[in-house]
């Protein structure tokens, strides 16, 4: 019984998120990454460094950590988590073509 009232749940949550994309792909105003913005324009979705961004620090961190051999590391760190987090970010944010 329990799991026949988590599949009918389950169920009726997706059944209202289906219509909503249909209705966006039949009247062309959205197609994969690019759509049309109320005035006509074409515009993009576009990375924001997110991903890159803490990727990019964890790598650093643990690279600064090796590289400050004396003492007790943490300046290295800290030095290689932030150097990290901007390469990663820019990186992240770059490394797919432009939308045009």
């Amino acid at each position: 019984m329990r799991s026949l009232t988590l599949a009918l749940a389950a169920a009726s949550l997706t059944v209202p998120a289906l219509p909503a994309p249909a209705l966006a792909y039949a009247s062309g105003y959205y197609n994969g990454k690019v759509w049309r913005d109320g005035q006509g324009r074409l515009r993009c979705k576009r990375p924001n460094g997110t991903t890159g961004l803490i990727v990019g620090a964890a790598g650093g961190a643990l690279v600064g950590r090796a590289i400050d051999t004396r003492g007790e590391r943490a300046t290295g760190t800290i030095l290689g988590a932030a150097a990290g987090a901007l390469l990663g970010r820019h990186v992240d944010r770059n490394r797919r073509g432009r939308c045009r």
